[in-house]
């Protein structure tokens, strides 16, 4: 099984959106008859067949094993992945493209570098998966909390400099079976961070 799936099929994403076949799929990290997932999931076990029908032929789960009992042969599925992704790609002309002269301190921006990163690297582990090789990646994921406004930019001219100056270092467009890397730095308020500000400022003003 897959740590993480990207779907780019649009029909693919039709189906595993569905809400019954999204559960089906949550309860399918191992192997499941459709038997045992009707109890699981309160419907009939006809109407649970019908959903795994679909998702296996859009290839979002597979056969993990059959069982004989008596002359009736009982079939366990299990999903391909333990989560999934649907890729910006599956949106066709409509999905987000930075090079459409987007506004680049935007949120819009920053959203379709993200939906870009996951459209491009979900077709490189694609391919990576299928060569059976390791796909060489590089993420960090941090939190900073500014004092103000005013460090939160002094922050974004030292971090540009300091990218500046570390391609600058290692980038090399002669570079003989060089491979050229895409690089995205982006930072948004901490979701919840609203909450968090409203609950300070009432045991400030309880404590005055």
């Amino acid at each position: 099984m897959l740590d993480l799936q990207v779907i780019d099929d649009p029909a693919a994403a039709t189906v595993a959106l569905e809400p019954v076949r999204s559960r089906l799929l949550s309860e399918l990290v191992e192997p499941a008859s459709a038997a045992t997932l009707a109890t699981r999931v309160g419907l009939a076990r006809q109407k649970v067949n019908y959903h795994l029908h679909a998702l296996e032929a859009h290839k979002l789960v597979r056969l993990a094993e059959e069982r004989k009992w008596g002359g009736l042969t009982e079939r366990l599925l299990v999903a391909t992945a333990s989560s999934y992704v649907v890729s910006p790609g599956a949106l066709g002309p409509v999905a987000p493209d930075p090079a459409r002269g987007m506004d680049r301190l935007s949120a819009s921006y920053l959203v379709a570098l993200a939906a870009r990163a996951v459209r491009e690297v979900g077709g490189l582990l694609r391919k990576s998966e299928e060569l059976n090789k390791r796909l060489a990646t590089l993420s960090i994921d941090t939190e900073v909390r500014f004092r103000s406004a005013e460090d939160r930019a002094a922050f974004s001219n030292e971090l540009t400099a300091a990218v500046a100056a570390l391609v600058s270092r290692y980038h090399d467009e002669s570079a003989s079976g060089g491979r050229r890397h895409r690089l995205i730095i982006g930072a948004y308020p901490t979701p919840g961070q609203t909450k968090e500000k409203e609950t300070t400022q009432t045991k400030a003003k309880e404590t005055t």
